[in-house]
């Protein structure tokens, strides 16, 4: 079902933020961010007390979400710009309290091909970013078709393989390609 995307950043994505545990004051990681869909409610969920990283290789998605940002008045969206081949976040360690990494673990890798290896050079430096009991958002979309994945207990495996702990799995609506769908949520902490 085709939803309408400014009524998703206007109303509902909030809700869905602080429902799975995004605060008033947090240091935020969108990697992946694209266009916003979650960047820009997270902005307003955690107010001018926190910040957000807007973090994504394609420019253009960059550009268009800084437009988004100014025309909201938001000044606490910090974009990053980084090239698909790297694994590595260019953040201080410890500096972070929610990643949240929404429909982006399939593409990461060189070529936007995912592999173990990648994905887990990917959680490291998510664990090294992240403070004690950080929480780390997945929504695994295209996971187990576009990869070696066959099932979420193998996301979950792999992620707390890592050194993060399954917190729990969250059954909701949320956006998808600007579309609504209903799919789940697997949130971790770092131990």
């Amino acid at each position: 079902m085709e939803i309408n995307v400014k009524e998703w950043l206007n109303r509902e994505s909030e809700v869905f933020l602080e429902d799975i545990g995004i605060k008033k004051g947090d240091v935020v990681l969108d990697f992946g961010c694209g266009d916003g869909h979650y960047t820009i409610p997270a902005a307003k969920v955690v107010s001018k007390e926190g910040k957000v990283y807007a973090m994504d290789k394609d420019v253009e998605s960059i550009n268009k979400l800084n437009e988004i940002a100014k025309t909201k008045g938001l000044k606490n969206i910090i974009p990053l710009h980084t090239k698909s081949e790297e694994s590595k976040i260019n953040l201080e360690n410890e500096s972070i309290d929610v990643v949240l990494l929404y429909d982006v673990i399939h593409l990461v890798g060189k070529n936007n091909t995912s592999t173990v290896d990648d994905r887990k050079k990917l959680y490291k430096d998510v664990y090294r970013i992240t403070r004690k009991n950080a929480l780390i958002s997945v929504y695994p979309s295209h996971l187990t078709t576009h990869t070696d994945v066959t099932s979420k207990e193998e996301i979950k495996k792999e992620i707390e393989g890592t050194g993060f702990s399954f917190e729990k799995e969250i059954y909701t609506e949320l956006i998808h390609d600007n579309n609504k769908v209903k799919d789940y949520i697997l949130n971790f902490r770092k131990k």
